[in-house]
């Protein structure tokens, strides 16, 4: 049985005929609780009383005997003058990066990039209230590891790495709310550790669909303040956006906006996108061979592929590669997605997605014929091993 839940108007009328009360206080109470009551207005939605005063008119009655009745005058302010009950969300922590040692430059006949996929940063809240990631810790981990012993030239972030689940289209339960703060915490956290693992790469972050959900949720929901920047400062990152949030200028990454447009070149005959194709039953890297004209390498699909093709071209064969490094969100139906499923709390079931962890490793030239050469690197429960190297999770 359920219990009727008591209104404030209620309570303000029960208060105010409470013997104790003087009369004048009885008066004001009563007549509060019955404007409210007849204008329908809610108490939670009032942020002060901000003035009251009272008057009084003449009637006569049936008798033709004349009446006085009180009149009472509220002005009220609306609750969100004083800013919304929840917390608004804020950029992710400041951290403050040593500075590097001076590195000698050494010419090199072939430079390096790593490619880090998409790692879906997000969390659910478990039974305790406690949150839980839907990205792999371990194979964040390993990742970093890796960059740090190469040292390359330039680091690519593929593209949603962060989930933004309150933030998207599709249904969620209850168990994402409120986890969008601790998602850009974590990804503020993220860029500061790709910068100390690689304190002189370029290191580059690309937006994809997930990223895309946050100026499409202002766009729909908040259209005024959509681009809006802080004082004074009209070359700077808009207050709401994953680079200003994120700090991505204080840790020198480069943010390239704008899914599915944004994309990467690493010389002439590579480039990186976040990718738009999903072939479920197949390989999508085919999908990318019937359409490029030049070797790409993107992410989205959250699976490790690779393939070559070889064309008929003016000067003879030419051969490209689509390649996708995989992923370092979770693989057992952590992160929503088609395929998963929730029990009757909202939270996540283990369910086995056909994805993989991994890394993709890319040894290229930026001038001359522009040669490169891709490796792919896979992750399993936070291990992995990469020429000749064992890589682990601590």
């Amino acid at each position: 049985m359920t219990q009727k839940k008591t209104s404030m108007a209620d309570k303000l009328t029960k208060i105010a005929l409470q013997p104790q009360r003087d009369a004048h206080k009885e008066r004001f109470l009563a007549a509060l609780a019955e404007t409210l009551a007849k204008k329908g207005i809610d108490p939670s939605d009032i942020g002060q009383i901000k003035k009251v005063s009272t008057s009084q008119t003449l009637t006569k009655n049936n008798e033709g005997e004349a009446e006085v009745h009180d009149l009472w005058h509220f002005q009220f302010s609306p609750a969100f003058e004083d800013g919304p009950s929840w917390p608004v969300v804020q950029p992710g922590p400041a951290i403050s990066l040593p500075k590097p040692p001076a590195v000698k430059k050494v010419t090199k006949p072939y430079k390096q990039a790593v490619i880090v996929p998409d790692a879906q940063i997000g969390f659910y809240r478990r039974e305790d209230g406690g949150l839980e990631p839907t990205h792999c810790e371990k194979a964040i981990a390993v990742a970093l590891q890796v960059i740090a012993d190469l040292q390359p030239e330039m680091v690519v972030c593929v593209g949603d790495n962060i989930d933004f689940p309150e933030l998207g289209k599709y249904r969620t339960s209850p168990a994402f709310a409120l986890t969008t703060q601790e998602s850009i915490n974590r990804a503020t956290i993220l860029a500061a550790q790709l910068r100390a693992a690689a304190p002189h790469a370029a290191i580059y972050w690309l937006a994809g669909n997930h990223e895309e959900r946050l100026p499409n949720f202002i766009l729909d929901n908040a259209k005024a303040t959509f681009g809006l920047r802080k004082g004074d400062s009209p070359k700077s990152w808009p207050v709401m956006s994953v680079p200003n949030l994120c700090r991505f200028d204080e840790f020198d990454v480069e943010y390239r906006p704008g899914y599915p447009a944004g994309e990467l070149w690493i010389n002439e005959k590579l480039r990186v996108i976040h990718g738009t194709r999903v072939k479920s039953n197949g390989s999508t890297a085919h999908m990318y061979l019937g359409n490029e004209k030049t070797s790409v390498i993107y992410g989205h699909i959250h699976r490790v592929e690779t393939a070559y093709k070889t064309r008929r071209d003016y000067d003879g064969a030419k051969t490209i590669m689509a390649a996708s490094p995989g992923c370092l969100a979770r693989v057992d139906g952590a992160v929503p997605s088609t395929k998963g499923g929730i029990d009757l709390d909202g939270r996540p079931l283990t369910v086995v997605e056909d994805w993989q962890q991994g890394l993709g490793v890319v040894c290229y030239e930026d001038k001359g014929d522009h040669k490169f050469s891709y490796e792919a690197m896979h992750i399993y429960n936070g291990w992995g091993m990469f020429r000749g190297t064992e890589y682990k999770a601590k």
